[in-house]
Parts: C-alpha cells; sequence; structure tokens
C-alpha cells in the first residue's frame, strides 16, 4: 500500500536541507581557514614559521610531484588543526565501552606524545559493532579460543591449494542457509577490486553516487563505463536505463555487453537504506543485472538480520551479486559473494581473491559460525539482539531529535548522522565528547559535501538504556 505497492511498509527517510545561515556561515568559516592558510604558507616560505609540513627536496624538484597543491594545502592548514579528532588509539575490546591511550600535542597536531596514563570506560558510538559481538567474554570467544588450540591461528596458503578446512566448509553452509543462495567467503578487502572482471570493455556500471570508495575503485578497474545517478533516486536511475539502452554504446551505437546497477544496503555516512524495491523493479523492467553490497545491512536489518532485502520481504533471487561482511555485525574479519550457482563456481575458478588470498584464519571463521547461529537462533539463545538495535535506535533518534539536532538518514537505520556544518564545530564536538567519555565519529569535507560535515553515531545492541541516556 506504500509507494505504489512496492513497499509493505512506510520507508520513512529524513535529508533536511542545510539552513541557509548556516550554510553561508559554514563557507565564510571555510574561507577564513583557507586565507589564513596562505598567510601561514607565505610565512613557512620565508622561514618566519617553522615548516613542519612534508615537501619536496630539492633535487627532486623535476620528478611528479608526489604531493597535489590543495590537498597538501588542506592537510596542513585545515585537516591540521582537529587531527587529534582521529585516529586515537584504543587499547581494549571495541564494545560498548572502549579504553583509550591517552595523548597530548606541543606543536599543534604536528606530532603526539602518550602520556602513559588510560582513559577508562569511554563509551562506544563508533564502532560498527551492531549486534555486540566484539567483546572478549561469551560463547563465540569461548568457541573461537577451542578452535584456535586446534587449529592454529592461520592457514598459511590459498584454498585452491592446502588452505581448504572442514570450518571454512562449514562457514559456506551456513552462510548459504543464511542468506538462501550458494555463497564464497573470501577476505573483504579484495572483493570490489577483483570481482570486477566480470565487467569488461563494452559492460555498463549505473553507480550510486554516495557508493564506498571500494565500489568505485573497482568500477574504474574493471575497464566498463561508469555512469552516476543521484542517491536513491529512482528518476535519474530509470532516465540513465532508458538512455543507455536507446542509445548504446558511445560513437557505434552498439547496444551494451551488460548493464549492472550498483548499490548498498546502508550507505554509511547518510544512515540511509537503499530503495531496493524499486531498484528491483527498474532492474527487472529494463533487463540489467544488480549488484548489492551489504557491508553495513547484514545482520543490523531484516526481522532475523539476514539484510536489506529480508527487511523489503524480497526474493534473494532478484539480487544476481549479493556481497557482504564480517567485519561488522558480525565481528570478525572477512566477508562473503552470494549468488547463482553459476556466478560462485566462476569466481571459485577467476577470482584473484578466491585464487591467491590466504584462507581466512580459523578462530576467525569459528567466531562468524558461532555468531551467525546465534542471530539465526540454532545456539538455544532467545535474546533478540535485532529487536534491541531497532528499539535503541528508533528511542536514539527521537530524542535527539526533540533536542533539535538535525539527523539524517532512514529511521530504522542504526547509522545516525547528526549534523554539524561548520568546519570548527568537527573538533570541538569531539574533544567535547571525549571530556565527558564518549567517544564518537567525527566527518568532514572531503569525505562529506563541504557544508555537511556531521558527527556519525553507530548504535549496537551493546549499548544499554543508560548508555543511551548518558550519551
Amino acid at each position: 500500500v506504500h509507494n505504489g505497492g512496492l513497499y509493505k511498509k512506510p520507508f520513512n527517510e529524513a535529508f533536511e536541507e542545510t539552513p541557509m545561515l548556516v550554510a553561508v556561515l559554514t563557507y565564510v568559516g571555510y574561507g577564513v581557514l583557507t586565507l589564513f592558510g596562505y598567510l601561514r604558507d607565505f610565512l613557512r616560505q620565508w622561514k618566519i614559521e617553522k615548516c613542519q609540513h612534508a615537501t619536496e627536496r630539492e633535487e627532486q624538484k623535476d620528478f611528479v610531484p608526489l604531493y597535489q597543491d590543495f590537498e597538501n594545502f588542506y592537510n596542513r592548514n585545515l585537516y591540521m588543526r582537529i587531527r587529534d579528532s582521529w585516529n586515537r588509539p584504543i587499547c581494549s575490546v571495541p564494545g560498548a565501552k572502549v579504553d583509550m591511550m591517552e595523548r597530548v600535542s606541543h606543536d599543534y597536531n604536528w606530532t603526539f606524545m602518550y602520556t602513559g596514563r588510560v582513559i577508562k570506560d569511554i563509551i562506544n558510538m563508533g564502532s560498527y559493532n551492531y549486534l555486540g559481538f566484539a567483546q572478549n567474554t561469551g560463547a563465540c570467544q569461548e568457541a573461537a579460543a577451542k578452535v584456535l588450540s586446534q587449529y592454529g591461528a592461520g592457514v598459511c596458503s590459498t584454498r585452491q591449494e592446502m588452505g581448504n578446512l572442514d570450518k571454512h566448509e562449514e562457514l559456506e553452509k551456513l552462510i548459504a542457509r543464511f542468506l538462501g543462495g550458494v555463497c564464497l567467503p573470501m577476505k573483504r578487502n579484495l572483493f570490489n577490486i577483483f570481482l570486477f572482471p566480470l565487467l569488461i570493455q563494452g559492460c555498463l556500471i549505473l553507480s550510486d553516487e554516495l557508493n564506498h570508495a571500494s565500489l568505485v575503485l573497482g568500477a574504474r578497474l574493471s575497464g566498463a563505463t561508469i555512469r552516476i545517478f543521484k542517491h536513491n533516486n529512482m528518476q535519474s536511475l530509470e532516465k540513465l536505463l532508458k538512455d543507455a539502452i536507446v542509445h548504446g554504446q558511445p560513437r557505434t551505437r552498439r547496444p551494451w555487453k551488460k548493464i549492472l546497477i550498483l548499490v548498498e544496503g546502508i550507505y554509511s555516512m547518510e544512515g540511509s537504506i537503499v530503495r531496493l524495491p524499486e531498484v528491483i523493479a527498474l532492474k527487472k523492467k529494463y533487463k540489467s543485472y544488480l549488484y548489492l553490497d551489504e557491508a553495513h545491512s547484514i545482520g543490523a536489518l531484516g526481522p532475523s538480520g539476514r539484510g536489506v532485502v529480508e527487511y523489503f520481504g524480497l526474493n534473494p533471487e532478484d539480487v544476481d551479486v549479493m556481497m557482504g561482511t564480517f567485519t561488522k555485525s558480525f565481528g570478525a574479519a572477512g566477508g562473503y559473494i552470494g549468488g547463482k550457482k553459476e556466478l560462485i563456481d566462476y569466481l571459485r575458478t577467476y577470482s584473484h581473491s578466491a585464487v591467491y588470498a590466504t584462507s581466512l584464519s580459523p578462530p576467525v571463521v569459528e567466531q562468524i559460525v558461532t555468531s551467525m547461529k546465534c542471530i539465526m537462533g540454532e545456539d538455544g539463545s532467545t535474546f533478540d539482539l535485532r529487536r534491541k538495535v531497532e528499539t535503541s535506535t528508533k528511542t536514539d533518534k527521537r530524542r535527539l531529535k526533540e533536542m533539535g539536532f538535525i539527523i539524517y538518514g532512514n529511521e530504522d537505520s542504526p547509522v545516525v548522522p547528526l549534523m554539524l556544518y561548520m568546519p570548527a564545530k568537527i573538533g570541538a564536538f569531539g574533544r567535547e565528547m571525549l571530556k565527558r567519555n564518549i567517544g564518537v565519529v567525527v566527518v568532514g569535507f572531503p569525505a562529506t559535501p563541504i557544508i555537511e560535515s556531521r558527527a556519525r553515531f553507530c548504535l549496537s545492541a551493546a549499548h544499554t538504556k543508560e548508555i543511551l541516556d548518558t550519551v
């Protein structure tokens, strides 16, 4: 009954436009920072101010420059002012609370020194620990420790040689049951880069403008033509599909060999969920293919944690390539590729990450198996982690909005972007939260548009009501 009958429940997302006054003040703030940056560079050039940034050696001036002018300027004059808000060293399990090594800077964030003191019990609002499995106690950790003593920490070979364990076979069968398809587990960081040789010259990729950098890199490496559609905008996507079919390839006007739509389940910077029913409807209408990156949605969405496909009540067979990761909801490492048997058999033989990458570590495999059985209810537990995340998400977003903050994203997404806008607020917000023993991720340009800086909260089943009340 919602959105022309494609949705079985309301689909509510909010992206409030930046207020005009805030946008103007944000641009003015960046302008002032840039102006003073050029002034300080002038002082450094004349040795009035000490130069501490990386520079080209005199004998290398004729070589290709190592640093782009603006990139280097931005790093030393804007990013350096708030550099203390990132790369904070954690010295504990990244659960609901973490321990952090204290560090100070005596030269305005050019270098840091450790004081030797550890700040205890900082509330962790930045880790992708959606279901709370990042812990060092409990069933998952006991099972992983047992497997570690039996199999060791590493496999030291690829699966096609001497690295195929019975644990890997068990994991494959379990993922296939969990997702309802044939799956291939492998190293996470190689998926998007090496899957795209499936697409050759003469193929077309239609990519959401907010897709993750790994998807963008994989698309570029494929050699296929790339066209971008506006984020979650089905009119923009349909126009590109129509143009691709009507006009064909540039110059030759031959039909495209393949057209692949490239989307994510949850967009980690926006907190939005892909409009999957509409995407699948367009995919069927124009006879194209669909690649779904479920890095953030697997485990975190759907009544039983099976991701965005289950969240919308759709058929997994309508998604041609389904990629997900174990690094977030499952508290482990690696990930999987899901699809039809022909696709998985092809990847086993020809994918670089399947042929050349070392197999997943046995204790990591056991962590995935145990946590997945817990999500599926096969371990005998009755505690619904998904329901706890969903309740915390809706309560947290409602309370932040009541306080007057501008919040982006879908009401069901565990990623909660809180808008800061102005450059000075990025560092100030991170520091003030840390003073109150709360660790948050703050994000600015170039990871976001220049007038849309934000703090990003990631809600977890490990967060209690008391923790969220404190935040």
